[in-house]
This record gives C-alpha cells, sequence and structure tokens, in this order.
C-alpha cells in the first residue's frame, strides 16, 4: 500500500508545477499586453507629432506661396509704372507735335515784322536800289532765323551727284565736266541735320 506521506507531497509538488506554469503563463501574457502597451502608446505620439507638425506647417506662410506673392506684387507695380511711362510719353509726343514749332514760329515774327516795316518803306519810294536793299534785308534776316532752326542748304552745283541729297532731273552731255559731276542747280535743297527735307535738283553731267 503506497504512503499517503509520499502521495500527499507528489500531489503537493504537482499542484505547485501547476501554478508555476499557470504564473509563467500569465506573466508572458502580462509582458505582450505591456509591449502591446507601449506600441500603441508610440503610435499615439507618432501621430499626435505628426499632427503637431501639421499644425505649425498651416500656422506658417507656405515659403513658395511667399515668394510667388512677392514676384506678384513687383509686377504689379511693375505693370503700373510702365503704364505711366507709357501715357507720359505719349503725352509728351502730342505736346511736342502740337507746339514743337512754336519756338521757330517765334523766331518768325521777326521776320515777318521787318516784311511790315519794308513794305511801309518802299510805298512812297521810287528808287529801286532802296527797294533792292530792303528786300535783302528782310532775306538775310530770314535765311538767319532758319538756320538758327537748324536748316541746311544742301551743296550741289560742282559737287559729285549723290542721289541720296540730289534728284537729276536733266542730264547734260560733255566734255567739260567728269561725269556724274553736277553743272547746274535748278531747285535748292535743304535738310534738317542728317534728314533731307528735300532734295536739290540738279542736271548732272554725263560722257559725251
Amino acid at each position: 500500500m503506497e504512503n499517503p506521506f509520499k502521495k500527499a507531497v507528489k500531489d503537493e509538488d504537482k499542484t505547485k508545477e501547476i501554478e508555476e506554469g499557470v504564473k509563467s503563463q500569465m506573466d508572458s501574457e502580462d509582458e505582450n499586453i505591456t509591449d502591446e502597451s507601449v506600441e500603441i502608446q508610440e503610435e499615439d505620439a507618432s501621430e499626435k507629432s505628426q499632427d503637431n507638425q501639421t499644425e505649425d506647417f498651416n500656422g506658417e506662410k507656405d515659403p513658395l506661396q511667399e515668394k510667388y506673392e512677392t514676384l506678384n506684387n513687383q509686377y504689379i507695380r511693375l505693370a503700373a509704372d510702365f503704364d505711366n511711362f507709357r501715357k507720359r510719353t505719349e503725352q509728351e509726343r502730342e505736346a511736342l507735335l502740337k507746339y514743337g514749332a512754336e519756338t521757330t514760329l517765334k523766331k518768325m515774327l521777326e521776320v515777318l515784322d521787318n516784311f511790315e516795316r519794308g513794305m511801309k518803306a518802299i510805298e512812297s519810294v521810287d528808287d529801286c536800289e532802296k527797294v533792292k536793299e530792303c528786300y535783302n534785308l528782310a532775306y538775310k534776316n530770314f535765311t538767319d532765323v532758319l538756320a538758327k532752326a537748324g536748316l541746311e542748304t544742301i551743296k550741289a552745283e560742282g559737287e559729285a551727284f549723290d542721289p541720296n541729297f540730289h534728284e537729276a532731273v536733266m542730264q547734260t552731255p560733255t566734255s567739260e565736266h567728269s561725269e556724274n559731276t553736277i553743272i547746274a542747280e535748278l531747285q535748292k535743297g535743304y535738310k534738317l541735320g542728317d534728314k533731307v527735307l528735300r532734295p536739290a535738283l540738279v542736271n548732272v553731267a554725263v560722257e559725251s
């Protein structure tokens, strides 16, 4: 017959083994629960960090948007400045076309005055020389005013023919002058600076 004491000891040892196994399993489950809790906390912290970053990003102005607004404002100001410049230039051009001859006309008034004085002076004069003198004075005064305004006479007679300044209306065969030499000026030509106002009408020598 089995000793009851030994049996009780065996049963007690078996009970301890079962308790230790259960405790070990519970500890393992607690560790898993703890790990899962840590992971969840880490995920929550990561999400909160991302939310904070999103809030910070939304709270601050986008650098590209800020640069775009700066460039757009500069473009608007530049367009406004250019439009003002265009309007001012157009007004100045219109004023120049309208009043550009003002200075010249003021100088021409002096010539007009001299013509009027000359006309009065020769009303009772029978001497042709006196009339010529008055005419020459008025003519000189007139040409002086035009010269001061920039008018220049184009040289013609004796010069080589230049189609930029001369217009040949006649050609004369001759051996007395070199070919293409202007032998006579039929009408004076004038220029203002480098701009030809009217070419000189000339007679050009050609080979006989």
